[in-house]
């Protein structure tokens, strides 16, 4: 028996403003969620985005070309229902945060990280005023609970949509600030996906790297460049 697949039905797309955002048309059909709950985008910007995606589908869609569509989604249906939660276990990545944690050695990673990180580092000081600890090894390193409290207050002040994707800009670089770096503007997706390597890819230099490791890095790196966008296409003001 062969695997049913949404085919396309429509024409063309639209959007249009609706009360509290924007909406997508589907010739003249009003686009949902998967779980049949209101899809309002808050900016033109970002429903035109998805509607980009969705007139590109050919006669059978394929989700996996439409990433924005998807991040979308997760915002109302998954996120926004739990949001608190979620940004609760977005907020205590600070506590653990990659960039506090360093190499011993050897010597030039010890250079590398502090080279890529130390900026940072710096930056959540002044700029968030959130000093962190940073130490060697892995043996956890209690922080500031002043620090952690500003950090917590700035992500609980996000809107469900710049949740989502700070979401991703967090959790796979392992970064909490890293992803408020990216959300201020202080780091492109680029720069983000590279400073989250340091140690990939100081030990692909030394040993090689295999096409696992490379394809989940490409994959990581697509993710965040998604999210970046995501980010960038919500944003009211």
């Amino acid at each position: 028996m062969s695997e049913w697949k949404a085919r396309r039905f429509w024409k063309e797309v639209s959007t249009r403003e609706a009360e509290n955002g924007w909406e997508i048309l589907l010739d003249e059909r009003i686009l949902r969620t998967p779980g049949k709950k209101s899809l309002v985008l808050p900016t033109h910007e970002l429903a035109a985005a998805l509607a980009e995606e969705w007139d590109a589908q050919d006669d059978v869609i394929d989700p996996g070309s439409m990433p924005l569509t998807r991040a979308a989604n997760s915002a109302i249906e998954k996120v926004a229902p739990q949001f608190e939660g979620v940004a609760d276990m977005l907020a205590d990545y600070g506590g653990t945060d990659l960039l506090c944690y360093r190499a011993d050695q050897p010597q030039e990673l010890v250079r590398l990280q502090a080279e890529a990180w130390d900026p940072l580092i710096d930056w959540a000081a002044t700029e968030l005023r959130a000093p962190l600890v940073v130490t060697q090894g892995v043996i956890p390193v209690p922080q500031s609970p002043d620090s952690l409290a500003v950090l917590r207050q700035e992500i609980h002040a996000m809107d469900v949509f710049g949740l989502t994707a700070l979401h991703d800009l967090i959790t796979l670089p392992g970064s909490l600030i890293i992803g408020l770096a990216v959300a201020r503007g202080r780091l492109n997706a680029e720069d983000a996906h590279r400073l989250s390597r340091i140690d990939e890819t100081y030990q692909a230099s030394q040993w090689g790297e295999d096409d696992e490791v490379r394809q989940n890095a490409e994959s990581r790196k697509a993710a965040i460049h998604t999210a970046a966008r995501f980010w960038n296409l919500s944003r009211t003001g």
